[in-house]
């Protein structure tokens, strides 16, 4: 496995994941226009200095109606028009796999600098219906047919799976949502900044934090979220003159190190079954995660400062973190128990707020969680700030981790 040519990230912008799109009679265009004019502002470049374009989009049919993103982006400005760009699906990871597509097209040498961007509408429907769309990430008619809300089902069903091998506490997942919604509280652009909680809001109180389905309870879950988020990448020959023209040296500026991705079968039983006996749930993801590792030159968790992980529910976060290695297979609550994964903890990890606090527009957050690494790489995360970080690295999951991403994004010590 080769390493990776580093590509740089010039600039992004998200959206404020607070809002609700629809009520302010806006939709998908509105949401990538903003993303993707705030990218160029940040990144101080024109329309015209882009060569190509990515859009990560996942039901955007469902709940609009609408496909043909690409040229969606086009129509943003007039420099756009007859540009290369294309809409790429993976469910929750197809921000990611535009930042793939991206990234591959600046290491081959087609062009020297790439926009990407990510977008999801969700809340112009009710809450049931949304489910449904997203359902669409499943084996739909195969599983989870029997379950209301079938996101929340198929991840209680990988929190049975470690109960089952390891044993699981469910005072365990619910640290991980209290540290995700006290993250978010910093986070002027997080879904929840504003909400109340009560103590026992993060407890298995029936009437604060109902069930939803199985172990998986209302504080578990991600949110459903409107919104984007945008990113300008660039080969090393771009950003060489871009950092002179800005009088900074290139090694400061953040840059994507290494790359993991894998894909397994849709469904998630034979995910399970195939990892019967062996030491991770699944194998595949610390595949991706080690892949992101080698091609960056990074030896394990240990070389990194944070993490931007998946956590459409607290299951998920709980198997990254032991996929990550920052405990053995199966001691995840070791890591929750000692205050590991704090914002002031020894490896902070979502100090975004990640799907919990800071919300999670699909197609979006591939994309947002690399921002969010480049901000935190170069000292600009604001109150979110992990005090030091030069290296992060990011966890992108799309459906039972059929689709799975990793990067890894850091800067050189100054």
């Amino acid at each position: 496995m080769s390493t990776s040519s580093p590509v740089y990230i010039l600039g992004g912008h998200q959206t404020d994941f607070a809002r609700n799109a629809a009520r302010e009679g806006h939709g998908l265009f509105e949401l990538m226009r903003e993303a993707v004019l705030g990218a160029l502002a940040d990144a101080d470049l024109a329309a015209s200095d882009i060569e190509s374009g990515h859009v990560g989009n996942f039901v955007g049919e469902l709940f609009t109606g609408q496909g043909q993103l690409g040229g969606m982006l086009a129509a943003i400005d007039p420099a756009f028009h007859g540009m290369p760009a294309g809409r790429h699906e993976a469910a929750c990871a197809s921000g990611s796999i535009a930042m793939l597509a991206a990234t591959a097209e600046i290491e081959c040498g087609r062009y020297d600098c790439v926009l990407v961007t990510g977008v999801e509408l969700e809340r112009n429907v009710p809450g049931a219906l949304a489910a449904q769309h997203l359902g669409a990430a499943t084996w739909v008619g195969e599983e989870g047919q029997d379950a209301k809300y079938v996101w929340p089902h198929m991840f209680h069903l990988v929190g049975k799976e470690y109960e089952k091998r390891y044993g699981l506490k469910y005072e365990h997942l619910a640290r991980i949502a209290q540290i995700n919604i006290a993250n978010a509280r910093r986070n002027p652009l997080a879904q929840t900044r504003g909400w109340n909680y009560t103590d026992a809001s993060f407890t298995a109180d029936d009437e604060a934090n109902p069930v939803i389905e199985g172990m998986i309870r209302r504080q578990d879950c991600g949110q459903v979220t409107d919104g984007a988020a945008a990113v300008v990448l660039a080969s090393p020959r771009f950003a060489q003159a871009w950092a002179k023209r800005r009088a900074l040296a290139l090694p400061a500026v953040p840059r994507i190190a290494g790359w993991g991705h894998r894909t397994a079968q849709l469904k998630l039983a034979p995910k399970l079954q195939a990892s019967a006996g062996q030491p991770y749930v699944f194998p595949h993801v610390r595949e991706a995660i080690q892949g992101a590792f080698r091609r960056a030159g990074v030896a394990d968790v240990s070389q990194i400062d944070g993490i931007e992980t998946h956590d459409c529910f607290t299951t998920t976060e709980y198997m990254a973190i032991d996929h990550f290695g920052i405990t053995a297979p199966g001691e995840s609550w070791k890591a929750i128990e000692e205050g590991v994964i704090a914002a002031d903890g020894r490896l902070p990890i979502n100090p975004s707020g990640g799907l919990i606090g800071l919300g999670h527009p699909v197609g979006a957050t591939g994309v947002r969680m690399v921002l969010d690494a480049a901000r935190q790489v170069s000292g600009r995360a604001g109150d979110c700030q992990v005090e030091g970080a030069h290296r992060f690295a990011t966890l992108n999951i799309g459906g039972s981790a059929t689709t799975v991403v990793s990067f890894v994004v850091e800067n050189e010590k100054g």
